[in-house]
């Protein structure tokens, strides 16, 4: 079921069928067929990279921005992985744009509002496992900013988030933490990741950190027809956890 997931994913990205229409639209041996690959290619096109379309839908899907107040305090924040990678040309492990995930934790942390830190991140590649080790690394970068070693839980095995929640589960039952907990991950994730962790006995109150679609600055008439690449990268992430959250309804996970 991971593999599948991976795949299924990977298939629905827009930009894979834009370029599969226009393909079709290619090898095509009428000029009418031409013509209606070409045209629905064009309209594809112009939908998927429409920012204001996507902004739309991942606004109404993600949660607002959370302050917390001076007596908001937590045994506990977990901290979703996904935002760190190792590469493999030069070896080294670079922070992705999904970083604000460890700016907030290591934020909550200094400031009191959660005692101990849980990492929840192992290894979501399909190919070249035990490579590389997320968790590892997260709690080496917490360490340098002076967060002692024993305030930090890691789970470096989960390959997803219904991993995630069930060995973050584990973590918490071994050191008697009290509920709830900080759910601390990527907007745009945390429908997914709440319903994850509350199937896995776990309470938990959402932080979203690293919003990918920020609510408008004012009126800007241009979003409304002016295309967008990046409109096609929040595509691939709002897709992702769509068919991620029915996956884990059709399988029980959340």
């Amino acid at each position: 079921m991971f593999i599948i997931s991976k795949l299924v994913i990977e298939l629905l990205k827009p930009v894979l069928w834009i370029i599969l229409v226009f393909l079709c639209g290619w090898f095509s041996k009428t000029d009418s067929r031409k013509k209606k690959y070409y045209t629905a290619g064009v309209i594809m096109l112009l939908f998927f990279t429409n920012p204001f379309i996507i902004n739309k839908l991942v606004l109404s899907y993600q949660p607002e921005k959370v302050t917390l107040g001076a007596n908001d305090n937590y045994s506990a924040g977990i901290v979703l992985g996904g935002f760190a990678g190792k590469n493999k040309t030069d070896q080294q492990t670079y922070f992705s744009e999904q970083s604000d995930r460890f700016i907030q934790t290591a934020l909550l942390y200094k400031t009191g509002h959660i005692q101990k830190i849980i990492i929840a991140a192992g290894d979501g590649t399909v190919f070249n496992r035990d490579s590389f080790r997320e968790g590892d690394f997260i709690r080496e970068q917490l360490m340098a900013m002076d967060i002692p070693g024993e305030a930090i839980a890691l789970d470096r095995n989960s390959r997803n988030t219904a991993e995630n929640a069930a060995f973050a589960k584990t973590i918490i039952d071994s050191l008697q933490l009290p509920p709830p907990y900080l759910l601390i991950t990527s907007a745009i994730h945390i429908p997914r990741a709440k319903r994850a962790f509350t199937k896995a006995g776990l309470t938990v109150t959402p932080y979203p950190a690293a919003f990918s679609v920020q609510p408008p600055d004012g009126m800007i008439f241009t979003g409304y027809f002016i295309p967008s690449a990046n409109a096609l990268k929040i595509w691939d992430m709002y897709l992702r956890e769509i068919i991620g959250s029915l996956m884990y309804r059709v399988t029980g996970k959340g």
